[in-house]
């Protein structure tokens, strides 16, 4: 049995919280197909898959399972039409700030607001300690759903609709960039993300970060927002690597945000060290080629295959990361963000 939700909030702005509705059980015919009625405030169950690997996208997602999630849509006041960001959550799953504080200050802005809820609806409540619960491939085929679903309401300019990642949906706002990914995901009328923010971003190193070339990023326009005492993704490779892209042709600005910790926007201020959390140490060489897959050292860019890459996964793998939600931080990530997308996104 699937999940659907199809809720609508009474006056054009609701609370945040104040708007969501019971998860009622459906069968898969009541999944919205698109947004061309118009709908108002409210929470949505749609139609994604479930791709398990990098090259899966690339396919543009034939060995996917089928899957229902759920996307809350705050729309601004007012008539015509707005530019747009899709939300993406972390491995802690859906929290506060993103169905309250990032919609308020993106709907005062205004800019629409889709936030996606990826785990609950596949039965996960957090993927922290166990990162092979859900594919990083869903992640990007939920983005690229949610695209094109928003990009069919009448209130959304479909070419100013950006994509806004945190921590491991960071990860998966790098990879709604790849032009191969983009090419694969085949979106109606050469749709596109038109802008990508990345907050404390993952996939900086490892496995997950991909060799930069010319040409393989999209030329959208990119915003890196990172606290400087992150030691979950640590700041540092995040910074070579938003360097990287920006010069081999991808716009990019990177903005630090002085003494936070990881999930810096989280309502809950207490400092927290998960013991268990999954992550990957600074000092992993590893990068992908996405024109080949193969594996190789990102600082002497030799290939690492057999035995070399046994070794070289074997230093990557780590485990115990600190949250800390910081308001200031969190005000400032805002005051930044706004900027960028008021620039990127303007008509």
């Amino acid at each position: 049995m699937k999940i659907a939700l199809r809720v609508v909030c009474g006056r054009a702005v609701a609370p945040a919280l104040a708007c969501l509705a019971m998860a009622l059980p459906a069968q898969a015919q009541d999944t919205v197909a698109d947004f061309a009625a118009g709908p108002a405030n409210g929470k949505y169950a749609f139609a994604s898959a479930t791709p398990k690997t990098l090259p899966d996208l690339f396919q543009g997602n034939v060995k996917g399972d089928p899957a229902t999630i759920v996307g809350h849509l705050f729309l601004p006041p007012g008539a015509g039409k707005v530019p747009a960001v899709i939300m993406l959550h972390g491995s802690g799953g859906m929290y506060t700030a993103l169905l309250d504080f990032w919609p308020r200050e993106f709907n005062a802005a205004g800019f629409a607001v889709f936030s996606l809820d990826r785990f609950a609806p596949r039965g996960v409540q957090s993927t922290t300690d166990d990162q092979s619960q859900v594919p990083f491939a869903a992640d990007v085929a939920d983005a690229f759903a949610a695209l094109k679903l928003l990009a069919s309401h009448p209130r959304i300019d479909p070419r100013r609709i950006a994509v806004m990642g945190f921590s491991r949906g960071g990860i998966a706002t790098i990879r709604t960039a790849l032009e191969r990914v983009i090419a694969g995901q085949s979106q109606p009328d050469g749709l596109r993300f038109a802008a990508h923010v990345l907050a404390y971003s993952g996939g900086c190193v490892g496995v997950y970060r991909v060799r930069v070339a010319p040409g393989v990023f999209s030329k959208a326009p990119m915003l890196w927002v990172h606290g400087d005492a992150d030691d979950y993704t640590p700041i540092g490779p995040c910074r070579e690597y938003a360097e990287r892209i920006g010069k081999a042709g991808t716009p990019v600005e990177f903005r630090v945000i002085e003494g936070a910790q990881h999930k810096f926007d989280s309502d809950d201020t207490r400092r927290v060290f998960l013991r268990g959390a999954q992550r990957t140490r600074e000092d992993c060489p590893l990068e992908i080629d996405v024109a080949t897959m193969a594996a190789y050292d990102r600082n002497s860019g030799a290939r690492l295959q057999g035995e070399a890459y046994r070794e070289a996964l074997k230093t990557c793998s780590a485990v115990g990361a600190t949250v800390e939600g910081n308001k200031s931080a969190r005000d400032q990530a805002a005051q930044a963000t706004v900027a960028f997308l008021r620039r990127t996104l303007s008509p």
